[in-house]
């Protein structure tokens, strides 16, 4: 197995590849803001590896085997982003960026137990390598790390951070039950999104407003923008999981409709079924497949037609909706260079299928 290069040297690309790049920024004060969003991410890294080691040698291969497998710290980034409100990196923001990175890394070990998932940032999932047990007892073990740094900083980051992981595990919940009788599907899975991805996303952003001392009336624009943003990037994952096999990451196609995970293009097939022959014959061959486990091939060729159908399209246009309401919810916000940034930022995570 490849060895990842270490975190320090990665954080100097992970801002460019969210559309943050030197290109977006004109003024020598534009230039200062993007160099201290770079400089406040190698803080952070620096510090997650020390964060989540232990004593204990097990533990301290299983907690870091995720980490150091990479990701594109999505939330600290939008921590140090909205800290560029108030009074930017400080020890506190850097603090809030590394616990909600290892918040949302723990999350991880549990869904892919729950997910059965193989694969995660390009290495085995670690269930796949230690089984379901030490998974699980892994993500517990990087919850509380996480906790430890959220009661360094108060009451109100308790409360925040206790809230939050209440969302993400009735988002989990209700994935796992699925939606009842007298709710509607696509309503039910949109909740789930903005449960378990759009709320430690919204509260990474309100972490950065908090500890930076920033006005306190910006709290509400960057939590709005958050949580929508958060659903987009994960619309736009529905429609990665349809995309050809990713040599890179090792993540197959139709990972999700494998697994019996029901997306938004699966839901919008559903619904158009109950009207349209094609999408009756479609879904028809999707669900054979996946329930009775048919050949490969012919699981891939429905996928594959899935892509190219008009739900496909839809999920797209649903992922930009939400995109441009998480752009609209930052009009309270001054105009400058943080602004833009969470404003390129909405309009990369749309842009990641192409």
């Amino acid at each position: 197995m490849t060895r990842p290069p270490p975190l320090a040297r990665r954080s100097k690309t992970l801002t460019a590849s969210l559309g943050l790049g030197e290109k977006l920024f004109a003024s020598s004060e534009e230039r200062r803001f993007a160099e201290a969003i770079e400089a406040g991410l190698i803080e952070v890294e620096d510090g997650l590896l020390s964060a989540v080691a232990f004593a204990d040698d097990i533990a301290n291969v299983t907690t870091r085997y995720l980490l150091e497998a990479g990701g594109k710290r999505i939330r600290p980034v939008l921590t140090l982003l909205a800290a560029q409100l108030g009074d930017g990196n400080n020890a506190a923001v850097i603090t809030a960026a590394q616990a909600v990175e290892i918040t949302h890394l723990a999350s991880l070990y549990h869904d892919d137990v729950m997910d059965e998932a193989e694969m995660r940032r390009g290495v085995p999932s670690a269930q796949s390598v230690w089984g379901n047990s030490v998974a699980i007892l892994t993500g517990d073990l990087l919850f509380a790390r996480a906790s430890k740094l959220v009661a360094s900083l108060g009451e109100q980051a308790i409360r925040l951070q206790a809230d939050t992981f209440e969302r993400l595990c009735l988002g989990q919940l209700h994935e796992t039950v699925g939606p009842r009788a007298h709710e509607d599907p696509i309503e039910h899975y949109l909740q789930v999104l903005a449960d378990k991805t759009g709320s430690l996303i919204a509260a990474a952003a309100q972490m950065g407003v908090i500890f930076s001392n920033a006005p306190k009336h910006f709290e509400a624009p960057v939590v709005a923008f958050g949580e929508k943003i958060g659903v987009a990037f994960q619309l736009i994952d529905d429609v990665i999981d349809l995309a050809e096999p990713d040599a890179e990451t090792g993540k197959t196609q139709g990972t999700d409709l494998r697994s019996g995970v029901a997306t938004l293009p699966l839901l919008f097939l559903r619904r158009a079924a109950r009207t349209d022959h094609g999408a009756s014959d479609l879904l028809t061959r999707i669900e054979r497949n996946v329930d009775v486990g048919g050949s490969d091939d012919e699981l891939a060729a429905a996928i594959a037609d899935l892509r190219a159908h008009a739900v496909t399209s839809e999920t797209l246009d649903e992922a930009r909706r939400w995109a441009d309401e998480a752009v609209a919810a930052l009009a309270p916000l001054p105009d400058g260079p943080v602004k833009l940034a969470l404003t390129k930022f909405a309009e990369a995570v749309v842009e990641r299928n192409t």
